[in-house]
């Protein structure tokens, strides 16, 4: 089995992740990269594989612990096989990203940025931190005094802890934890002496005052070592009849709490007799992924590292654009009633969102908005927009997806505050999550209603929109309107399924309809039209998508893919995938448009959606793909797809040797991301 790939026709989902991840961390190894966003991208490797070990590695267990060999759902690789194969990956990546920071560290020395441990600590700064340390943390301290006849309490899969060892003047060991609890600042920094900035790790600082801490025990010698535990965090709704959906959720979201431990990682330098005690009391055994680490875990931490004020060191920051000749200052709903305009964040901003719905929620001719919800920032325009809306009478009808993943929490608070403003809430349907992202007003003019609205490829999300890239259309194109007005009567309706002159929508039709503009491009290059197919998204894992992707190689249809995250198809195989080429950029921005390009002789299709193609986006969700039929925009996102296609700065080549080698060529060094940002900053000239 040639690099984990099945009959040189597919990779295993997670071992393509697993390559995703890493290149992420490419960036953080990236000497152009700004040295303190370098840091960041090491924080997002690492809040990456949280998650993977929390969901993914957690469902293979659980196919592993049902006693099935699970080879169907993962691409021919048997679950145990897979889990090992996983552990020995994420070993090589986690010792690659601790070299990878130790070489951060002495680039951040070269700059007088000094990340110091407890024994570093001069007489100043020791008086400094036992202040902060007496204020600010021992106050909220969790200290966890471990005895084998008493049960642990559970340890939180979003804390690290420090395992503590005290040998006692009888030389028996008394054990403890402290948790790192992440409502502590993590990195702490110290007064500068000399033009030197110090830093410090909580972690260290917590070391530095251990006599402080454990001063009720008397003890020979004491040692301190990190540790961290990862949970299962898949939801397991119970079939109460009594409770609401949101009930179900809540306190599914809670049992994450007690949730299967998955991955332990420990310091490796922590002693044997130690080790066995902490694995013996948590109840970690060998089916759990066991990783050895560095002195620090909860690498995720580094995403919030200090700026310090030093510019110097971070990306430049960009000034959203506006859209060309759409108006934050004028009608929203009377440029759009001219012609559709794309938003393209975050080379745009993503005010006109906000100001979008803010305007239908004053408009006294606006008399419904409806709109679905995956993510909402911590603080939502969007959703304060739409509570403003129903105060002013307007019925505001919200799909609430409370079942994004780790945003459940967030989302629900919102939910009961909308529902007590009088939002009109559906909480999606039964089987399905609602990952369609999409909104339609209805507005009084004369005699007639006529819809305006907006369809994305992301969240309406303040937060994200700074950092994902993701195209929404407004448009007041009435068919496709009452296209996407049809969405919400499923909702409402879900017995019965409607049909659509020009969307596409999952569940129902994403599969045939893509299957179809893929059958006419074969169909043309057998009788010698133009034909070809560029497809952009964040993964691909539908074998059936994949196999009809390679048909269509094999008849000659040549295919261009842009895929930043999972690639479960293997590109440039003869006699099975040599006309498909693909690539992946991991830049500044997370890449996380949809956009789906069909030649169809010249005349070509252009949409833009919500779906990847993964079996859960085409069978399990409710995804909607929404056709550009303006010619303006069509040529837009065609020359996007080309500026992204022809990056030879962050581009990898995703082929069968899974090795992420940049792609390299002779042409002038082109960063998609940064030409992009020139591309649409020019059309405002």
């Amino acid at each position: 089995m040639n690099n984990h790939i099945i009959d040189n026709k597919y990779i295993n989902r997670e071992l393509s992740w697993l390559q995703f991840n890493h290149r992420v961390l490419q960036e953080a190894a990236d000497e152009t990269v700004p040295l303190i966003e370098r840091l960041r991208f090491l924080g997002i490797f690492s809040n990456n594989l949280d998650e993977f070990f929390k969901v993914r590695y957690a469902t293979v267990k659980r196919i592993d612990y049902a006693g099935k060999a699970g080879k169907s759902q993962l691409g021919g690789i048997k679950a145990s096989e897979l889990l090992e194969i996983i552990t020995n990956t994420v070993i090589g990546h986690q010792t690659e990203s601790l070299k990878i920071l130790s070489k951060i560290q002495k680039e951040l020395e070269a700059e007088n940025i000094f990340i110091i441990k407890e024994n570093k600590v001069n007489k100043s700064q020791k008086e400094f931190l036992k202040k902060y340390f007496l204020e600010k943390v021992s106050p909220a301290l969790v200290t966890i005094i471990l005895n084998p006849d008493i049960e642990l309490p559970n340890l939180k899969d979003s804390n690290a802890y420090l395992a503590i060892n005290m040998v006692l003047e009888d030389n028996s060991s008394q054990y403890a934890l402290i948790e790192i609890s992440r409502s502590m600042q993590r990195f702490i920094v110290l007064p500068k002496v000399d033009n030197k900035q110090y830093i410090i790790m909580l972690d260290d600082m917590l070391r530095l005052f251990l006599d402080d801490i454990f001063n009720v025990f008397s003890y020979q010698k004491i040692s301190a070592h990190m540790i961290k535990i990862t949970r299962d965090a898949e939801l397991d709704l119970d079939s109460d009849l009594s409770k609401s959906f949101m009930e179900k959720i809540s306190d599914s979201v809670k049992d994450r709490l007690i949730g299967e431990p998955v991955r332990f990682v420990y310091d490796k330098t922590i002693d044997k007799t130690t080790l066995n005690f902490l694995m013996s009391i948590m109840g970690i055994d060998n089916t759990d992924s066991i990783i050895p680490g560095g002195r620090y875990h909860n690498r995720r931490d580094y995403m919030d590292f200090p700026s310090l004020g030093r510019t110097d060191l971070l990306y430049d920051k960009i000034t959203p654009l506006q859209v060309k000749g759409l108006s934050l200052q004028d009608s929203i709903f009377e440029s759009i009633a001219k012609k559709d305009y794309l938003q393209y964040a975050p080379y745009h901003t993503f005010t006109y969102v906000v100001k979008f719905l803010r305007e239908a929620a004053l408009d006294p001719k606006v008399k419904s908005i409806k709109i679905t919800i995956y993510r909402l920032a911590q603080i939502s325009h969007v959703a304060s927009s739409l509570i403003n809306a129903a105060k002013n009478g307007k019925k505001v009808t919200v799909s609430m997806e409370i079942q994004a993943r780790f945003d459940e929490e967030a989302n629900i608070a919102y939910a009961e505050q909308m529902q007590r403003e009088g939002v009109n809430l559906i909480f999606g349907v039964q089987g399905l999550k609602v990952h369609s992202k999409m909104c339609v007003i209805e507005r009084e003019e004369g005699k007639k209603t006529k819809r305006y609205g907006f369809i994305s490829t992301g969240n309406f999300n303040e937060s994200t929109a700074r950092v994902y890239t993701d195209f929404t259309l407004f448009t007041a194109n009435q068919k496709i309107l009452k296209d996407i007005n049809k969405v919400f009567n499923f909702f409402e309706v879900n017995y019965k399924i409607y049909r659509y002159k020009h969307i596409i929508t999952s569940p129902h039709y994403t599969k045939d309809k893509f299957f179809r503009l893929i059958d006419n491009e074969i169909e043309n290059v057998k009788q010698g039209k133009p034909a070809f197919i560029k497809l952009k998204m964040n993964s691909i894992s539908s074998y059936k998508m994949i196999d009809k992707l390679y048909e269509a190689s094999k008849a000659g249809v040549k295919i261009q893919m842009i895929v930043r995250g999972i690639c479960c198809l293997v590109p440039g195989v003869k006699g099975v995938s040599e006309n498909i080429e693909v690539i992946s950029i991991v830049d500044k921005f997370l890449e996380h448009t949809r956009l789906y390009i069909f030649c169809n002789n010249n005349d070509t299709k252009v949409y833009i959606s919500s779906a990847d193609w993964m079996t859960r986006n085409i069978d399990n969700r409710v995804e909607v793909s929404c056709p550009i039929y303006q010619d303006d925009i069509k040529q837009e996102l065609l020359d996007i797809f080309d500026i992204c296609w022809n990056d030879n700065a962050k581009a990898r080549l995703l082929d069968k040797t899974q090795k992420n080698n940049y792609r390299k060529n002779d042409k002038p060094k082109l960063r998609s991301q940064f030409a992009t940002y020139d591309y649409l900053k020019e059309k405002l000239n």
